[in-house]
């Protein structure tokens, strides 16, 4: 009997506890019962093709709404962009300053083993096409593109979708009234998957460790603590800008728990997305400031990885023997600034991002291989501050975007009292 009654109160606890748990027994299976911990991954991969399922409904639905709302204020849309990519560049090279300097701090990479502990992607990438990049964002059938979960070029549609209904009046009325439906009704289906996350947390986490195990860990464990050492600083500086204009950082931190826990343990911002946008508008921040900075800063705005990009490159370059001067360091820190963007739309875009910085400062692609091994365990820290630094933007753009038009009435987003 008090079994049960343990059971039955931990379904009771906030999500964000169950999560936690789920975390924590996963890890413990994963280590303890690798064997079991295999054979839970299809539990967790279920849970994200669940989400995946509706990221593209819920991007396409959110933006052209976010856009129509705002499209009739062509200023407040323009203000809005301009400050979401100042403060998306602002933060790509403090991530970065932030990575360099941990790296002349500490040397994880001095004295490291060069052998490889994983593999590498074949026929990976060493450079961006960027006459391909644009023409790829531009969808020549947006069907297609929703098809293979291609946010950018659905993000693109989307907006000028949005724009067009603006301008078209009354008669646009019946299509963002469906939309509307969809919102609310994808935001309903994302509560009913989001309530099975502490199971799936269990499983995949049970998965990561049984197949990962943690010998590469420790063999470049100066590297992992380094990694996780630059996220928390990264952290400490979320908290400073939102503390300076007029936030609670605890507050805000304690309300996004569940996105951020999600991002952690399956290694997948788009996971992330429909609860990430439920959780910012029950905080207040308006709908149409959410639906449009939110799924721009996942393409564009990744703090964590990009922080990751220099630490690594530094990491091999001193594995390797190479010199870091200023012109070695300048050099990651420009490449690293323009790769970091415009591998947001390519496959694997963060290795090769990474590809494309040891290109030019010299050293081979084959070096990824070294941290390959402890790259899934890079991932969950990194995510989670992506999702963390998505918040920031979105609070940011809500505080000096300026006053926006009118909302027009719409059913608000209603949490359960157990995840509010």
């Amino acid at each position: 009997m008090a079994a049960r009654a343990f059971t039955l109160n931990i379904f009771r606890w906030p999500l964000v506890f169950q999560m936690l748990l789920g975390l924590a027994a996963g890890l413990s299976v994963g280590l303890t019962w690798p064997s079991l911990g295999i054979s839970l991954r299809p539990v967790g991969t279920a849970f994200v093709e669940a989400v995946k399922m509706i990221v593209i409904p819920v991007v396409f639905a959110t933006v052209t709404l976010g856009i129509y709302r705002m499209g009739r204020e062509l200023k407040t849309l323009g203000r809005v962009a301009a400050i979401c990519f100042v403060y998306f560049y602002l933060a790509t090279v403090i991530s970065i300053v932030i990575g360099l300097a941990l790296n002349a701090l500490f040397h994880p990479g001095a004295g490291a083993p060069l052998a490889a502990t994983g593999r590498i992607p074949a026929n990976l990438a060493v450079s961006v096409d960027w006459v391909k990049f644009f023409i790829d964002m531009i969808p020549s059938n947006i069907v297609a593109a929703m098809a293979a979960q291609q946010v950018l070029p659905t993000l693109v549609f989307s907006i000028l979708f949005g724009l067009a209904l603006a301008t078209i009046g009354e008669i646009g009325r019946p299509v963002v009234a469906v939309l509307e439906a969809v919102t609310q009704a994808m935001f309903r289906i994302t509560r009913w998957i989001t309530a099975t996350a502490p199971i799936a947390i269990f499983a995949i986490m049970a998965w990561l460790f049984a197949s990962q195990g943690l010998a590469t860990v420790v063999a470049l464990a100066k590297l992992v603590a380094v990694m996780y050492l630059g996220l928390v600083v990264l952290v400490l500086v979320f908290w400073l800008i939102l503390w300076s204009i007029g936030e609670k950082p605890i507050a805000v931190t304690r309300a996004i728990m569940e996105p951020v826990i999600l991002g952690f343990s399956t290694r997948s911002s788009e996971v992330t997305l429909p609860v990430h946008m439920e959780k910012l508008q029950a905080m207040g921040v308006p709908n149409r400031i959410v639906s449009v900075v939110l799924p721009l800063g996942y393409a564009f705005n990744r703090d964590g990885s990009i922080m990751y990009f220099a630490l690594a490159v530094t990491f091999l370059a001193e594995a390797y023997g190479v010199p870091l001067d200023w012109s070695a360091l300048l050099t990651i820190l420009m490449v690293t600034t323009i790769a970091s963007k415009g591998s947001a739309n390519v496959p694997s875009g963060g290795l090769v991002a990474i590809a494309m910085v040891l290109t030019a400062i010299g050293l081979p692609v084959e070096a990824l291989a070294i941290i390959a091994g402890v790259d899934a365990f890079l991932d969950m820290g990194r995510t989670a501050i992506n999702v963390f630094g998505n918040t920031v933007a979105v609070k940011l753009v809500q505080k000096f975007s300026g006053p926006l038009p009118d909302e027009e009435p719409v059913a608000a987003v209603q949490l359960d009292p157990q995840r509010a």
